[in-house]
């Protein structure tokens, strides 16, 4: 595999930071960006600078329930207008543009298994502005290697406590006794952050352009399921109160991806058992 110099754009973020670890573990050059996305001059600066050969571009607002709408909208959508056009005058020999999405774009009213050729009907600002930026990017395919990603939850070391998962676990960690959260019968995939980080690098070592792909486990767990395998791996049990505030309208019952598209482009990537991501989280 050709060693490639790497642009990763929210390289000091949750997913950023594992994976450049992977990519410098593979033998290729991370650079993080430094320039505010939102600021196009600055980031047309800087990737004249770095040339890369290939980008990672993870770096937005990942936040379903993030309060202002139109920073949502400046980040996502027109901060990565800045990046593509950037790349597009400065950035002649980049072979890779992986752009983070998100499954949420699909919206909920598709229950059960999602594919990426699923309707898209986005039911929130944050869903709407990976939209938005997919349609964006996709006008600028003719001059770009552009990939679409879109990944399901997943969850790691190091993910802010405002995500459920890494919540759960702070309060079994501290031990304590009661824990508020929203409907704990909903299923989601809960992949894990280093599975994800393997999963881009060998997208980007690859030739797939052009299209947009569903990153996920095919397996989904219910937060009932989470709260009783921590309880399983620490010994500890927690109340757990069903605060209202936190119950999103419309939720949908089960969301859960089809992997048989990313399967076939890159072989089947190693599975990390949900049991296997808490007890790390659990242990960090």
């Amino acid at each position: 595999i050709d060693v490639m110099k790497v642009l990763v754009t929210g390289s000091q973020g949750f997913t950023g930071k594992y994976l450049c670890e992977e990519l410098e573990k593979c033998g290729h050059a991370a650079v993080g960006l430094a320039a505010d996305l939102t600021d196009g001059a600055a980031v047309a600066d800087e990737v004249h600078d770095i040339k890369p050969e290939a980008v990672a571009h993870l770096a937005g607002i990942s936040f379903v329930a993030h309060a202002n709408a139109s920073q949502i909208y400046n980040v996502n959508l027109l901060g990565t207008c800045n990046l593509l056009d950037a790349l597009i005058r400065h950035a002649a020999a980049v072979r890779h543009v992986l752009l983070a999405s998100s499954a949420y774009v699909c919206g909920n009213k598709n229950e059960g298994t999602l594919f990426a050729t699923s309707p898209l009907e986005p039911n929130n600002d944050y869903a709407v502005s990976k939209l938005a930026m997919e349609k964006m990017a996709e006008l600028r395919m003719d001059r770009l290697p552009i990939l679409i990603v879109r990944p399901y939850n997943y969850t790691g070391v190091g993910q802010e406590d405002k995500f459920v998962i890494p919540k759960i676990i702070s309060h079994f960690r501290d031990r304590k006794g009661r824990i508020s959260l929203g409907n704990i019968d909903v299923y989601r995939e809960f992949g894990d952050v280093r599975r994800v980080a393997k999963i881009y690098r060998k997208l980007m070592e690859s030739e797939i352009a052009k299209e947009a792909i569903s990153i996920c486990t095919g397996a989904a767990y219910s937060l009932r399921d989470v709260l009783s395998l921590c309880e399983e791996i620490s010994g500890h049990r927690l109340e757990v109160e069903v605060n209202q505030d936190l119950v999103r309208k419309d939720e949908v019952k089960i969301l859960v991806g089809n992997r048989g598209r990313l399967d076939s482009l890159i072989g089947q990537e190693e599975d990390v058992s949900l049991r296997d991501t808490l007890s790390w989280m659990l242990h960090a």
